[in-house]
């Protein structure tokens, strides 16, 4: 018992005579860790995530009963708000096939990717981010930052990608009809590094669900909790919440409550070197 609470012998049986019995004490030490992993994400997370990650410490709790300690004491994840899309419409006939169709899984990091591109307002003006997310982990691979929504800045994302390894030959990487993505800058630089573009139809938010729900989950538990002075202040504090909290401590549904990060290193853990795109 001691051990499955996580307190010292002496203390446990200390409260056992203070006239706490072994479940209340149970509840006790539960709700101190609900609390803790609610208060480190500052109060965004729901009783999922919070189960998650007291999961994947080896704590040993039903999802029901971190909701019901959470709703004893008033712990709420922050409301969702909806966000603007920052889609200026291509020409039709410069687009690509829909080479995903909605299935957005990969056996393998590197192979299957999707991007898209969102605005934050600082007190100088508009910082806009463009990213780069592997659909096998659900990892960030790759994201730029600029005042302009140019195709520099998808390219740019993109090439964080390919220099850190996480794009595979002849890889898929999928987006909206945004002229950026349409550009011959774009295509350029997808033919030359051997990426095979992919695009959903006009205005369906569902066919680049998981680039909508990354940008969903920034402004819902990051970007409407802050304001920005400065670009470099967004920038900053962007970078943090990608690299630290998303990708290497927020628990991730698609890989079984596992962060992005961890998901990656333990798939090239198993497999060296990223195999390439079918």
């Amino acid at each position: 018992m001691c051990r499955q609470l996580g307190l010292p012998r002496a203390t446990y049986y200390r409260r056992l005579d203070a006239g706490d019995t072994p479940t209340a004490l149970r509840r006790r030490e539960l709700t101190d860790q609900v609390k803790t992993v609610f208060d480190s994400s500052d109060g965004i997370f729901g009783h999922r995530m919070v189960h998650a990650k007291l999961a994947a410490a080896g704590i040993e709790v039903s999802v029901g009963t971190v909701a019901g300690i959470m709703a004893e004491n008033g712990w709420a994840a922050k409301r969702m708000r909806a966000f603007k899309r920052t889609t200026i419409a291509s020409d039709p006939d410069k687009v690509f096939e829909d080479l995903i169709g909605r299935d957005f899984t990969a056996e393998a990091p590197g192979t299957r990717l999707v991007g898209d591109i969102t605005y934050l307002r600082t007190g100088e003006g508009w910082l806009y981010l463009a990213t780069v997310i592997d659909l096998c982990t659900r990892m960030v691979v790759g994201w730029a930052m600029a005042e302009h929504m140019r195709a520099s800045l998808v390219t740019g994302a993109l090439t964080m990608a390919r220099d850190s390894g996480h794009l595979s030959p002849n890889a898929i990487f999928h987006s909206d009809h945004g002229t950026q993505y349409t550009s011959r800058e774009m295509g350029a630089w997808c033919a030359g590094n051997k990426i095979r573009q992919s695009m959903g139809a006009t205005g369906v938010c569902w066919d680049n669900a998981v680039a909508e729900s990354l940008f969903s989950s920034l402004k819902n538990e990051f970007y409407h909790h802050h304001s920005f002075t400065t670009r470099q202040d967004a920038r900053r504090a962007t970078m943090r919440y990608i690299e630290v909290f998303y990708n290497r401590w927020r628990p991730h549904t698609n890989n079984e409550g596992l962060p992005p990060a961890t998901a990656m290193a333990n798939f090239t853990t198993r497999n060296q070197p990223l195999p390439a795109a079918a």
